[in-house]
This record gives structure tokens, C-alpha cells and sequence, in this order.
């Protein structure tokens, strides 16, 4: 779940957020802001939309957080706000184009997509910010969604408003896409290195 579940705020800093307490508020804010900003990052790739977008996902939060009923973690409530704000956000870049979510497999940027090893070390995690990076807004989308922020096929599906088959397809379509951009396949889920894991 990415940073989100490392974050614990006391429930009595959410009651006071509930009653419209502001300092409760700025609380909240200063404890989600970077994750939020950094999910809205992977998604758009402009910072100044997903400046946009975390601000526009704070307002959400404050207008709706009476409603939260401490069902779930409150990081990942607001995790859950950040990635529908940012899939409205594709969505609507996707109808101003033109497209649809099936569509945009085809537009991975050629580039020197293999002179991008991935290794073990975290020091290398740009490396597999740059193959990401060279995959279509629906493929990054649904590999975060997927493997870094922890979200099921079916989840995923109710965000994108498609199925579970069209996440699980684009998944395996965006691992093809990825594998000849990594030189370390082990690092690539769904292979037999040890971060395989299944999907």
C-alpha cells in the first residue's frame, strides 16, 4: 500500500476533522500530503497536475470525513480518494483525445528503454521509474494500481468502470511491455525471480 499504511493518526485527531477543526485538518495534511502528491505524480507524470489534484483530493477529504466511519484505515480511505481523483483526472485526458481505456497500448515511447538496468539495490529505483514511465497512461496505471498500491483486479476494475478480465489482460500486456525494457527479470512481477508474485 505504499506509504499509506505506515501513517497512524489518533482517532481523536479525525473526530476533531470531522467537527470542521482546522488544526485537525492541518494535521491530516501534513501526514498524507507527500504520499497523495506522489500517488497523483505516478499517474499523471506533470507535478503541476498532480499539484492539482492532491489539492483537489484534500478538499475531498475535509468535505467527506464526517462520513468516515473507521471501517478501514484512514490512509487507505484517503489512498482510495487520491486514485479516483487521479483515474477522473486520465479519464477525462482520455476522452479529450479521444481514446478509451482499452486503447493506448501501442503508444510506449521507443526511447533507450533498455539501456535502463534494474537491479536489486533501492538506489536503482529510478531505473524502474523510466520503464514505467515509458508505458501508456492505462498501463502505468494499472501496474501501480496492481503491484505497488496493492488493489485487486476487482478493485481495479470498479475504478476504470470495466471489468476484471480488461485488468487482468492490460497487467499482463503492460509485463510484456516492461520485460525487454528490464535487464534483471527478477525484479519483474509475474517472472520466476524473487519478486514474482501472481496476479
Amino acid at each position: 500500500m505504499s506509504k499509506f499504511a505506515d501513517i497512524e493518526i489518533d482517532q481523536a485527531i479525525v473526530k476533531r476533522a470531522a467537527r470542521g477543526d482546522a488544526r485537525a485538518h492541518e494535521i491530516i495534511y501534513r501526514a498524507f500530503s507527500t504520499p497523495v502528491y506522489s500517488l497523483c505524480l505516478r499517474f499523471t507524470k506533470v507535478p503541476a497536475h498532480a499539484e492539482d489534484l492532491t489539492q483537489e483530493t484534500f478538499m475531498e477529504i475535509m468535505r467527506s470525513i464526517a462520513k468516515f466511519r473507521g471501517e478501514a484505515a484512514l490512509g487507505s480511505w484517503i489512498r482510495r480518494i487520491a486514485v479516483t481523483k487521479s483515474l477522473m483526472f486520465l479519464r477525462s485526458a482520455w476522452t479529450s483525445r479521444g481514446n478509451s481505456l482499452a486503447e493506448g497500448f501501442d503508444d510506449v515511447t521507443p526511447g533507450d528503454a533498455l539501456s535502463h538496468g534494474i537491479s536489486r539495490h533501492p538506489d536503482d529505483a529510478m531505473d524502474l521509474d523510466s520503464a514505467l514511465a515509458n508505458l501508456s497512461d492505462v498501463s502505468r496505471a494499472v501496474v501501480w494500481l496492481h503491484d505497488v498500491e496493492g488493489f485487486t483486479h476487482k478493485e481495479i476494475a470498479e475504478f476504470m468502470g470495466k471489468t476484471e478480465s480488461f485488468s487482468k489482460s492490460q497487467l499482463s500486456r503492460a509485463y510484456q511491455r516492461l520485460k525487454p525494457m528490464l535487464t534483471c527479470n527478477d525484479l519483474l512481477p509475474g517472472t520466476d525471480g524473487a519478486a514474482a508474485r501472481s496476479y
